[in-house]
């Protein structure tokens, strides 16, 4: 007994020894964390990169790692949503490191990010790229809403435009049509016209549509945006940016099946991780086919989508991020029917046309192809704590390669169609260089949040289309109608080579070379003022005709504009109650005219839109409750309008550039979490807009690109958080779209597309491995409109089923 027990006690002195020489042997590592003004960092993680040992940070921003074996490694931090950190070290036997990390982003937006991150929040609405610097969303004066791809996941959306009705106040009002000049899908957005036009803050604009297989997050940018994005890419109700998915750390993936009504097939994949055993080449790759008929008697659709990503870590300063989409869909023509515009309407309602909405009026092989190319190189360098440069090479390339067909109601009555064809063969390239540096610093009592940036873009048309010619006229309400199905590629190839109209044949090259700034100034730690300028300067180098070898008449001619942004953010209850206030800026630029021998110059100036707003944002109930309201009032100047200048006796027709358009009105938008598995997202507008001083025929008229007054939005849903069923949840939600004056004109009197409400539900199953889900869309089955000047059916009710597979 006596030897067990001594034993005993020197086999525990000797592993004792033995734990305490190994101790001695090993390193620690320590240090503290914080934020860009100073503050620390709570829930940060820290570890060595591609090793099973990390930590986070405490209340004070301070972590320890212990058991560090001798060697080189390099220390990570990071946090969902924040720009990661890297730092190379070496560490000796027993040697305690102490080093110290600032983050680029300050408190308020690290707490932002972190409580989204860790309450199960898929609407999460904060973003760093909406200001071109980590900004939090009280913070920044300017309104906007965020969609994520959780939510784009949890509707189970297969098409991009039913994830932007998650936005309060936007209203898709024309389809996707694949031609050259006005063929994107357009919105309006606080009275005005907008589209998708940014992939990652550059030009990324494309004649098809976007998938959603790639999509990060939608940034939907509220008001005049030109000051940070320019004229060219931007309107003056606000802009779209796509930010898409980048590579991770993890290694991991999904491949996903949808099947549904109208023969829907679509197949998509996401798959990621790093690329090699050091950790420092990391890839995405995400691809999507889908293929899908018409609800009408003809037409189809279908994409491909092959998106790679790379992100290479030179060192803990430097990275470079590599992204690339490669799409091509090939689709018929929507069906889209063109109002009279030179008489009186007879019809003035969808109900009193007496049309068949199933019918197409096209054929299958007709068909136009839209393939689009975007290539984005990123180079990222941490010049020191403060300081940071980001470089920014992109391009985009489009195609318009097909036929493109259109209904007119153009004879006396409405029953006649007019059925138009073109052979479009366009390619659109642009080519953007960016140089951005930002950065924090203090002037005694100010602390200031600095950007600087210039920018490059180059824009080019080639056109080499076929006249737009009259193929036939049939009956609209006459189902029987012999021409209706005469219509095919080959009786369209004979018209057009037939035809004696001139074909158009020509290419446009512009430049726009642009500086800007912006300064995010503390002038107390809750009172902030945005002073933010850009100059940007448009060169237009001339439509240049290919068949006479001449340039256009006052194609060639170039434009300075000045775009300034000014914000306030006063929070009231600091990274809780934040009230705000902007004037932004947006600009058009607008080419010379031809006067008509008036002598009157034909020079004219860009269009100017000036916003004002004042809202508040409110972040409640740790982060559960977030609420954003606000007015706003945008005025546009320089608008043009036809005029006569009687001039010596004689009457002269010219342009004026004295036209006025106001627009004002509310946006509310309210997520809220109010328990664990509850998401609630709503949302309201109300739009008044009206032509102040145009042509008599629409003077203090509603503009038909400003959409519906009143628009909304509701979305909720609930998943089990806990328990056997953990995962099993429903969603159910729709819009409220009020009626739309499609024309509203003096000449022709008002068409009006009627109100209506689509409801949609969702029920699924998401475990770890796997995720199956069932949608309903538009489940009272509504017949709705969209249009501008015409009026396009829409997708009645439709069923899609989805499996996933994880790994």
């Amino acid at each position: 007994m006596k030897i067990t027990l001594r034993f005993a006690l020197l086999l525990f002195f000797v592993s004792g020894l033995h734990t305490v020489l190994v101790a001695q042997q090993q390193g620690v590592l320590q240090g503290k964390v914080t934020t860009a003004d100073g503050k620390p960092a709570e829930g940060i993680t820290v570890g060595l990169a591609n090793k099973k040992l990390a930590t986070a940070t405490n209340q004070q921003g301070e972590y320890k790692l212990t058991g560090i074996k001798p060697g080189s490694y390099t220390i990570r931090v990071t946090a969902v949503g924040l720009q990661q950190v890297d730092k190379a070290i070496t560490i000796n036997e027993g040697e305690i490191i102490v080093t110290d990390f600032v983050l680029t982003e300050n408190h308020a937006y690290l707490q932002e990010v972190v409580i989204a991150a860790g309450k199960n929040k898929p609407y999460s609405n904060g973003s760093e790229t909406v200001a071109k610097m980590p900004l939090a969303r009280l913070e920044n004066p300017q309104a906007y809403t965020t969609i994520s791809k959780d939510l784009i996941r949890e509707q189970i959306i297969t098409d991009f435009g039913n994830a932007l009705k998650n936005t309060p106040g936007l209203y898709k009002i024309q389809g996707n049509r694949g031609i050259n000049s006005d063929g994107a899908t357009y919105y309006s957005l606080r009275g005005f016209r907008t589209e998708v036009s940014l992939i990652d803050g550059v030009p990324s604009q494309s004649n098809g549509e976007m998938d959603p297989i790639n999509v990060e997050r939608i940034e939907v940018l509220k008001g005049p945006s030109a000051t940070l994005y320019g004229g060219a890419v931007t309107s003056f109700g606000g802009l779209i940016n796509v930010v898409s998915k980048k590579p991770t750390e993890t290694p991991g993936g999904e491949i996903s099946y949808f099947a549904g009504s109208y023969g829907l097939s679509r197949v998509t994949a996401d798959v990621y991780g790093p690329a090699n055993k050091e950790g420092n080449l990391l890839f995405r790759l995400n691809a999507a086919y889908q293929n899908q008929q018409s609800f009408q008697d003809a037409g189809f659709r279908k994409s491909l989508l092959i998106a790679p990503a790379f992100e290479i870590r030179a060192n803990h300063r430097f990275k470079i991020n590599l992204n690339a989409e490669f799409y091509n869909a090939e689709m018929t023509s929507p069906s889209v029917v063109f109002l009279n515009r030179t008489r009186q309407f007879v019809a003035r309602t969808p109900d009193e046309l007496k049309f068949n909405w199933k019918r197409s009026y096209t054929t299958n092989d007709l068909t136009m192809k839209t393939p689009t190319t975007n290539m984005r190189a990123v180079a990222t360098y941490k010049i020191s704590k403060d300081w940071a440069s980001q470089t920014i090479l992109s391009s985009n390339t489009r195609k318009s390669d097909g036929y493109y067909q259109y209904e007119f109601i153009r004879k006396a009555t409405d029953d006649s169609l007019e059925r138009n064809i073109t052979i479009q063969n366009t390619i659109n390239t642009a080519l953007d260089v960016q140089q951005n540096f930002t950065g924090h610093f203090i002037t005694g009592p100010l602390k200031h949040r600095l950007l600087l940036g210039v920018d490059y873009v180059r824009l080019k048309v080639n056109n080499d289309n076929s006249p737009y010619i009259v193929f036939d006229f049939v009956n609209g309400q006459f189902y029987d109608d012999r021409n209706y199905s005469k219509i095919s590629r080959y009786a369209v190839d004979q018209k057009i080579a037939a035809s004696t109209l001139a074909p158009t044949r020509n290419h446009t090259t512009q430049e726009i070379y642009s500086a800007y700034a912006s300064d995010v100034v503390n002038i107390t730690d809750e009172f902030m003022a945005m002073l933010s300028v850009r100059v940007d300067r448009f060169i237009s180098k001339g439509t240049r005709n290919h068949i006479a070898d001449t340039l256009l008449a006052f194609s060639e001619y170039n434009q300075t504009a000045v775009s300034p942004k000014f914000g306030l953010v006063y929070q009231v209850v600091k990274n809780k109650v934040s009230l705000f206030a902007n004037y932004m800026n947006g600009f058009s630029n607008v080419a010379p005219v031809n006067q008509g021998g008036s002598g009157i110059s034909p020079v004219l100036k860009p269009q100017q839109a000036n916003q004002k707003e004042a809202g508040v944002k409110l972040d409640l109930f740790d982060n559960k409750l977030n609420i954003t309201a606000s007015y706003y009032n945008i005025k546009v100047t320089n608008m043009s309008r036809a005029d006569v200048l009687i001039k010596d006796s004689t009457p002269y027709n010219i342009t004026v550039q004295d036209g006025t358009q106001k627009s004002k009105g509310f946006e509310l938008e309210v997520q809220a979490t109010p328990v664990t598995g509850l998401n609630i997202l709503l949302g309201y507008s109300y739009n008044d807009s009206k032509l102040t001083k145009a042509t008599a025929a629409v003077q203090g008229r509603r503009p038909p690109s400003a959409g519906p007054v009143n628009l909304a939005n509701a979305w909720i849903s609930y998943t089990l958080p806990t328990g056997n069923l953990k995962g099993l949840g429903i969603g159910f939600g729709g819009n409220y779209v009020d009626k739309h004056l499609t024309a509203n004109s003096a000449a022709t009197g008002i068409f009006t597309l009627p109100s209506y409400t689509l409801l949609n539900g969702t029920v699924f199953y998401d475990a770890r491995w796997y995720r199956l889900g069932v949608k309903l869309d538009n489940a009272t089955n509504e017949t709705y409109f969209v249009g501008q000047g015409v009026l396009s059916p829409q997708m009645p009710r439709s069923f899609t089923a989805n499996v996933t597979v994880k790994f």
